[in-house]
């Protein structure tokens, strides 16, 4: 077989899996990620899982003001927790704060304003929180973005990526002293996205290989969040913190019906309440650690495949090593 031949039909296998992935990603959406999925799998859920109480216990959800974000703050509030809110604009996180404190009559909400799209800001707002010598029990990274063009940050930094990857890894790596702090209690639960069954893990972090595509960009940034996770439990196994990624399912958010207009309309009804997104975070808050597995990935209070049957992902994993260099390096971390 000739070079060109070869290289057409590396193509054709690789888009061959990318068609079965989308297919095999679209039937299991549908009959698992919807409102109908949660209400089946619901069927099993326990009560007393979620009827912990967490005063004295610090948690952080970032992108905290709508959404999902939202609804774990609520959940978290409700539940006795102190909870930092992260948001981005100050008007919308003083909005929300107030209705939840109101709602739960919790008044120990805090909001902390940062623009995660800056990893400097990201860096100021750690640095800042730092210097009151709190422990960190729980941090939700949750915030995420889904940008269909190709938008590059003040840093350099691809729009999605900044959001999803780059913020999530500055923020936990520098809040690891934090967290060390509540061990053996703490935790790290990245709010990441079925859309990650869709793709490999891959080294171009940036999107430059091709034409911008937003959606397979998320798709990336949610895989790598999945990888991380996996690194991240194995380098901090010996110091008491536990690290778990979450699928929400497809809930009715501001983000889904802003960034995917068709998938909203045509699972209109369908969609998932944002507390019902917000499940299995809170759940996972709450569980006691020997219930769980760090590293793992987390669906409607199950653990879950990170992989699609025959879909070719599984061995792409052991790029991460490359890619944290990456991230070290972009994210000017040493």
């Amino acid at each position: 077989m000739n070079s060109s031949s070869s290289s057409s039909s590396f193509a054709e296998i690789g888009s061959g899996f990318q068609a079965w992935r989308t297919a095999s990603f679209g039937l299991y959406g549908f009959t698992q990620f919807t409102k109908s999925g949660f209400q089946e799998h619901s069927k099993r859920f326990k009560e007393e899982d979620i009827q912990v109480r967490m005063e004295g216990k610090n948690c952080m959800v970032t992108g905290a003001n709508s959404g999902i974000g939202y609804a774990i703050t609520e959940g978290l509030a409700s539940r006795g927790a102190n909870v930092f809110m992260v948001c981005r604009s100050k008007e919308r996180g003083e909005a929300a704060l107030s209705k939840i404190q109101s709602t739960t009559g919790n008044p120990n909400i805090h909001l902390e304003i940062c623009d995660l799209s800056s990893i400097n800001e990201v860096k100021s707002f750690v640095s800042r929180f730092s210097t009151n010598q709190k422990s960190l029990h729980v941090l939700v990274n949750n915030a995420g973005l889904l940008e269909h063009n190709r938008v590059n940050t003040q840093e350099g930094l691809e729009l999605n990526f900044a959001v999803n990857v780059a913020a999530t890894y500055t923020l936990t790596e520098l809040a690891i002293p934090l967290l060390e702090k509540a061990a053996p209690d703490a935790r790290v639960i990245t709010v990441s996205s079925g859309g990650m069954y869709t793709t490999p893990l891959t080294t171009d972090l940036q999107f430059t290989e091709t034409k911008f595509d937003g959606t397979q960009q998320y798709a990336r940034n949610k895989r790598v969040q999945v990888a991380l996770t996996e690194k991240w439990a194995e380098t901090y196994s010996n110091k008491g913190i536990d690290f778990y990624t979450m699928h929400p399912g497809w809930a009715d958010t501001p983000g889904v019906a802003k960034s995917l207009p068709g998938l909203s309309k045509r699972l209109s009804g369908n969609l998932r309440t944002n507390e019902e997104g917000a499940d299995t975070v809170i759940w996972l808050a709450l569980q006691p650690k020997e219930k769980l597995k760090s590293g793992a990935f987390y669906f409607d209070r199950m653990e879950a495949p990170k992989h699609l049957r025959f879909a070719g992902t599984a061995s792409s994993h052991v790029a991460i090593d490359a890619i944290v260099r990456d991230l070290r390096s972009l994210c000017d971390l040493h």
